[in-house]
């Protein structure tokens, strides 16, 4: 029997994500989740969705700013449990090209629990899919922790 990460037997199934799109990655994004037609999105079991109090995955695409950065903390911290944050390229990731500014965040894994990072600058939005695809396998345990 394979242990789950997730406390919520739903959510080995079904992926309710949030996109917040701070900047050009965001467009991969939305590319991603509502370019494809409702029967692919289906069969890898996502699920887009446009409020904090339903999603399970928060998406944070972009350059997270240090004014920014209290509104995604605070989006997080709305969300029901289990909660997972999927880090979608380099800004995300670890500040990008503006790593040496003052004001942006040098990589959101420092204030929240990142499951899965998605490089690029910006990613393909099949690397977003990739990226959903292995916190799904994350989730339901197909892979170590």
């Amino acid at each position: 029997m394979r242990t789950l990460l997730s406390h919520d037997w739903g959510v080995s199934f079904e992926l309710t994500v949030l996109d917040l799109g701070l900047a050009c990655c965001g467009v991969e994004v939305m590319a991603a989740l509502h370019g494809l037609d409702e029967d692919a999105l289906e069969r890898l079991g996502v699920t887009p969705v446009v409020s904090d109090e339903r999603a399970h995955v928060l998406v944070v695409s972009g350059t997270v700013t240090d004014v920014m950065l209290p509104a995604v903390l605070e989006t997080y911290r709305a969300m029901p449990e289990p909660k997972y944050v999927l880090s979608v390229g380099a800004c995300s990731n670890t500040g990008g090209p503006y790593w040496d500014s003052y004001a942006v965040t040098k990589g959101i894994d420092q204030l929240l629990p990142v499951h899965v990072a998605v490089p690029g600058c910006p990613p393909r939005p099949e690397a977003l899919l990739e990226g959903l695809a292995a916190l799904h396998r994350l989730i339901t345990g197909q892979v170590p922790a």
